[in-house]
C-alpha cells in the first residue's frame, strides 16, 4: 500500500486478481495535460496498478476540465464501448475547475458512497486534504465508474482503499446472485 515514503507497493493478493479479462479505461482530467503542458503521470500509474490486478486496460484519454466532456467520455466508455471499469483521475477537489464529480453524478444511475467514504477516511490519515476530496463512485448500466485524486500519489493511494472490492462489486453489477458473505457467517 502507498502511505508517503514510508512504503512500497505490495503487489496485490490473488484474491484480489480479476479471473476473466475485464475491460477497464481511464479518463485523465487535466487541462493541463489536455493542452500537453504536463505529462499525464497519474494515468500512467493507474494503467500499471490495473493491469497488475488483471484488468485489460482497453483506453487511457485525457480530457481537459470541462464538465460536458466528461460527461460525454462517460457516457461513451459505458453505453457504447461497454467498459465495466472507468476510472477518472483529477478534479475532484473544490477548485472552480474541478467538475468531475459533478460530471460523474450527472450520469450514474446509482452511487456508491461506501467506496468514496473510505478512500476518503483512509487519506485522511495521511492528510488532512482529504476532507476536501469530492470523489464519487457509482455505477451507470453495467459500468463502476471511480473518480480517483490527480496525483499519482493520491490516485494510487486511494486505488489501494478499495481495489479489494473492486471485483466483488463488478461481479454484483453483472447480476452476480451469489451470497456475498461466505457460508456459515
Amino acid at each position: 500500500m502507498w502511505h508517503g515514503e514510508r512504503q512500497k507497493y505490495a503487489p496485490p493478493s490473488p484474491e484480489i486478481r480479476i479471473t476473466s479479462m475485464i475491460k477497464a479505461a481511464i479518463i485523465t482530467v487535466s487541462d493541463r495535460c489536455s493542452r500537453g503542458q504536463r505529462e499525464d503521470l497519474t494515468g500512467e500509474a493507474l494503467r500499471v496498478l490495473l493491469e497488475e490486478d488483471g484488468f485489460h486496460v482497453a483506453e487511457k484519454v485525457i480530457v481537459p476540465d470541462e464538465r460536458d466532456e466528461i460527461v460525454r467520455k462517460l457516457i461513451e466508455f459505458s453505453d457504447v464501448k461497454g467498459y465495466e471499469l472507468i476510472v477518472t483521475n483529477g478534479g475532484t477537489g473544490v477548485s472552480p475547475r474541478d467538475v468531475t464529480p459533478d460530471a460523474t453524478r450527472e450520469v450514474i444511475e446509482r452511487e456508491v458512497p461506501g467506496m468514496a467514504e473510505a478512500m476518503r477516511m483512509e487519506s485522511f490519515r495521511i492528510t488532512p486534504h482529504a476532507l476536501i476530496s469530492r470523489a464519487v463512485v457509482g455505477i451507470r448500466k453495467q459500468s463502476l465508474i471511480v473518480n480517483l485524486p490527480g496525483s499519482p500519489k493520491g490516485a494510487k493511494e486511494n486505488y489501494q482503499v478499495i481495489r479489494k472490492a473492486i471485483p466483488h462489486a463488478l461481479e454484483k453489477i453483472r447480476g452476480s446472485t451469489e451470497e456475498c458473505a461466505p457460508p456459515g457467517s
